[in-house]
């Protein structure tokens, strides 16, 4: 008979809880520890490809906001807030630096004179270009961990999760 696999860090914490808590069910913890502690990892690896760029994941969010709105890759600045799902507040301070490196601009909404507008520059989408381009090699090499019907399997249970746990756009 073969020493059983050892226990990973989830494993290890479900035992300990099991032991000291035998009344708790903690077999959630089993999925939902792992997932927290996958995300954290995979957020550090595609941050590794943001620095290589100068960015932060926010800032990398930014102007791939902006790239995705297509010509003339602007979006307000409310809007820009809804795409990368962060708060107005943070979103001036990431339009703020960007603007000082010179990958944004704002202006004034045509239109409106309270209204702003937040700009890819030629410098701004030259970068974003680049550094998606290697973002999508970063996330197939880590993807790539797992076979491609995994791969579809994981895709569609997390699809189906998100669409139960998450609210529906028009109540976010």
């Amino acid at each position: 008979m073969t020493d059983p696999a050892p226990l990973d860090h989830v494993a290890r914490i479900q035992a300990e809880w099991a032991r000291e808590r035998p009344d708790v069910d903690v077999t959630p913890q089993g999925a939902i520890g792992r997932l927290h502690r996958l995300g954290a990892l995979l957020t550090e690896e595609l941050c590794v490809v943001y620095r290589r760029f100068g960015l932060s994941e926010g800032e990398f969010d930014v102007l791939a906001a902006l790239r995705r709105a297509g010509e003339p890759y602007e979006r307000a600045p409310g809007e820009l807030a809804a795409h990368t799902m962060v708060t107005t507040g943070a979103m001036t301070k990431r339009v703020d630096r960007l603007e000082r490196a010179g990958l944004v601009t704002r202006r004034r909404a045509a239109g409106d004179g309270r209204g702003r507008v937040v700009g890819l520059t030629a410098a701004g989408r030259e970068l974003i270009d680049r550094a998606f381009t290697e973002h999508m090699r970063n996330e197939r090499r880590l993807l790539d961990a797992l076979t491609p019907g995994e791969a579809e399997q994981l895709e569609s249970l997390l699809t189906t999760w998100l669409g139960r746990v998450e609210p529906p756009p028009a109540a976010r």
